[in-house]
């Protein structure tokens, strides 16, 4: 279908009735444009952290099904303030949750992937003349519940239903103006990217810059789809996230992202036996846990040690798996250090660009900044250290590697 434009609006954009009015003037200047325009809005403001300590006030590990279907209500709130203020402005809209947008899920809770989605409906509406409006973050599964699908989940209902739907591009509008180079509360002279490409995206994203979810570049890169990233404030260019092999690479590092809410466990004296930390991991794997980075290190008397890293919201799981295997296998101990953080540089240029690795290291230790862990990919190189030293390392590579000039 032509002429489709899928707009995401993230929680910020929408977090009051003002806010509300002002998207709905810029959602319809793009359909007097002559698209077609499907909204994708996530809750308003802090109400999804609202309604999980509403949860966990009653049960510090509410069950999966009717967490689900409790947290999936901000998005509904939002979607039909939206299609109501369009609506107030003499346009046509209609709010469409996931399951009537045909958002088709696995079946598990709270992290669910997208499995499909039949935008029959969508099209339906759309014919009409209607601006559309889905609920983000949520979807059904095949018992007909609805299921949520991870934190920052309605970036990636943004890219699936603008894939499944063939639109023109997906813009999604948040509180920033664009990808930078760093944080730009953080780092005052961080410089906007016109472009990036799908690989470092998804590097920043999955690193710690919060414009975007891993799983919506993900999706992006799959089905080819070129996001727009635009601040909901102003009418600025913002940032193109697409394909730029083509392109000519200038600088090695493209940005520096950060992570603070990640912790470490270390597994030590383990039995030094094949299949040992096959094991762990696969348990961690089966209990939806996800892990980052892993390094092993043989010790004496034939056992070795284990340490690996985990998003703070999988800690409590992790720990109490790791422990529980620990025990089973008769390792030494289990010891986990959530007083750290994670940096990394990100750059397509790596590829060609020997010694990228060795300035890092070399710039954070002439300023004192201990590495505990490091982690490496063609495009990205990691390293774990102290909490207390996250801004003035982040600074640091910032400013070595000269990313505000350009």
């Amino acid at each position: 279908m032509d002429n489709i434009v899928v707009q995401k609006y993230g929680g910020t954009s929408v977090g009051s009735p003002e806010k509300i009015m002002r998207v709905a003037d810029r959602i319809l200047a793009t359909q007097a444009q002559g698209k077609k325009l499907v909204v994708i809005v996530s809750a308003m403001g802090d109400s999804t952290d609202d309604l999980i300590k509403l949860a966990k006030a009653i049960d510090p590990n509410p069950q999966g099904r009717e967490y689900d279907a409790l947290i999936s209500t901000g998005e509904a709130v939002s979607a039909s303030l939206m299609a109501i203020a369009i609506k107030a402005k003499g346009n046509d809209a209609i709010s469409l949750s996931g399951r009537q947008a045909g958002v088709y899920t696995e079946d598990n809770h709270l992290k669910a992937r997208i499995l499909d989605v039949k935008p029959d409906r969508i099209r339906k509406e759309l014919n009409l003349g209607k601006v559309v409006i889905v609920t983000g973050f949520q979807g059904v599964n095949s018992f007909d519940d609805v299921t949520t699908i991870g934190r920052g989940g309605s970036d990636t209902s943004a890219v699936v239903i603008a894939a499944a739907l063939k639109a023109e591009r997906c813009e999604i509008y948040t509180d920033v103006d664009g990808v930078y180079t760093a944080n730009p509360n953080l780092i005052k002279d961080a410089r906007k990217l016109s472009v990036v490409s799908y690989d470092e995206m998804l590097e920043m994203a999955s690193l710690g810059a919060q414009v975007l979810h891993p799983r919506s570049v993900e999706g992006a890169k799959a089905y080819g789809i070129e996001l727009h990233v635009k601040s909901s404030y102003n009418f600025n260019e913002g940032t193109i996230v697409k394909e730029v092999s083509t392109m000519e690479i200038k600088n090695p590092v493209t940005g520096v992202a950060y992570d603070e809410n990640t912790a470490k466990i270390s597994i030590q004296g383990l039995p030094d036996q094949p299949g040992t930390a096959g094991d762990l991991f696969k348990r961690l794997a089966d209990s939806k846990v996800n892990v980052d980075m892993i390094v092993q290190s043989n010790q004496v008397n034939h056992k070795n040690s284990i340490a690996f890293t985990v998003n703070d919201d999988d800690f409590s799981k992790a720990i109490e798996i790791t422990e529980s295997y620990a025990k089973e296998i008769k390792a030494e101990r289990v010891i986990f250090d959530k007083d750290i953080a994670k940096v990394s540089i990100i750059g397509v240029g790596m590829v060609s660009s020997p010694g990228v690795a060795a300035d890092m290291f070399s710039m954070l230790g002439k300023a004192g900044i201990n590495i505990d862990l490091i982690s490496t990919s063609e495009i990205k190189v990691s390293c774990i250290l102290a909490k207390k030293d996250t801004h003035k390392a982040v600074k640091i590579l910032h400013d070595g590697f000269e990313l505000s000039k350009g």
